[in-house]
């Protein structure tokens, strides 16, 4: 019989929270150069450039700093970049490329990871775990939180400030492309302490994950899904309630833990999402599965039908469009894996 997720209990020591802040595998090999601009999107081409600028930004302020009172060198204000675009137009290859091309120690995780460690650690312990970083990469920053975006706000400004750069990237909603810098906008706002640091760049383009690609797979029937979980060593086999329930008991920062050494994951009698809280959850279910590259195969209901209509109308819109194109793109892996 395949394993099960619910029979995991993963452990992430507090020591441990920051040095794993890393890419996920599957952007472990990318640069600069293995970036292919769309000639399409004149935007991604131009990003490219920006995003080599400020890593070489980033180098220099962080080897360099300026001397104060006494001869006493102090760190230089960080530099700041916002990669502001759509879905899947790769804000997280140039995001990582960054990470790559500046020098140890260095730090990458998505918004929801870095809320998640400055919980675990507390505030202090955080700042100055970071403090000596020539890089903060942040992915899918969030502004829907208000209490979240504030306290990653005040992190930011106090890192600024000793001298380390921050590159984040968010998403602009499909509907919102043509309305200017509205995602860039607020993100500033937001973050009003830092505004005069960052450099907005836009980067335009269709989601590259279902560029020409066939409607989501059509769930499998339950004895086809366990037969198939069956022959991948080391799969895991989960009723979807039941996961479900087991993520409510976990930590989210625990999730990629959860995946460690999973190839595959197989779920069965997949439906609607009954409330945001558990939405919120398979949002970063999703994403940890995305950055590990862990195929999904389903049964009962489609993975592009998770999340509800009214879920989809409502203030979390962007977390579950992310997810849901995460999630496609891993269910047609498995379809062709």
């Amino acid at each position: 019989m395949p394993a099960r997720l619910v029979d995991r209990n993963p452990v992430v020591p507090s020591d441990q929270l920051i040095a794993q802040m890393v890419p996920p595998a599957m952007f472990d090999e990318v640069s600069f150069s293995s970036y292919i601009p769309d000639p399409n999107e004149p935007t991604q081409a131009a990003a490219v450039e920006k995003a080599e600028e400020f890593a070489n930004k980033a180098q220099k302020i962080r080897s360099k700093g300026k001397r104060g009172l006494f001869g006493k060198k102090t760190p230089a204000i960080g530099a700041g970049l916002y990669l502001d675009g759509g879905f899947g137009v790769g804000k997280t290859h140039l995001l990582a490329s960054i990470y790559h091309s500046v020098p140890d120690p260095k730090a990458f995780g998505t918004f929801v990871e870095l809320t998640h460690v400055v919980g675990a650690l507390g505030f202090n312990k955080a700042l100055e775990e970071l403090s000596n970083h020539s890089v903060l990469c942040i992915d899918e920053f969030e502004l829907d939180d208000p209490g979240d975006t504030m306290l990653v706000s005040r992190l930011l400004s106090e890192l600024s400030q000793r001298g380390v750069s921050i590159v984040a990237t968010s998403n602009t909603l499909p509907g919102q492309l043509g309305e200017g810098r509205f995602a860039a906008e607020d993100f500033l706002r937001e973050i009003k302490k830092l505004g005069s640091i960052f450099e907005s760049v836009r980067v335009d383009g269709p989601d590259y994950r279902h560029r020409d690609l066939p409607p989501a797979p059509e769930p499998t029937s339950e004895s086809e899904l366990t037969e198939r979980a069956e022959t991948v060593e080391g799969a895991t086999l989960d009723d979807f309630d039941e996961l479900l329930a087991h993520l409510s008991t976990l930590h989210p920062s625990r999730y990629g833990k959860l995946l460690d050494g999973v190839p595959a994951v197989f779920l069965k009698n997949v439906h609607p999402a009954s409330d945001q809280a558990i939405a919120l959850r398979l949002v970063v279910l999703a994403d940890r599965l995305y950055d590990a590259g862990i195929p999904v195969t389903a049964s009962g209901g489609k993975l592009d039908e998770i999340f509800t209509e009214e879920m989809l109308a409502g203030g979390y819109r962007k977390k579950y469009l992310r997810a849901t194109s995460r999630l496609l793109a891993l269910s047609r892996f498995a379809a062709v894996s």
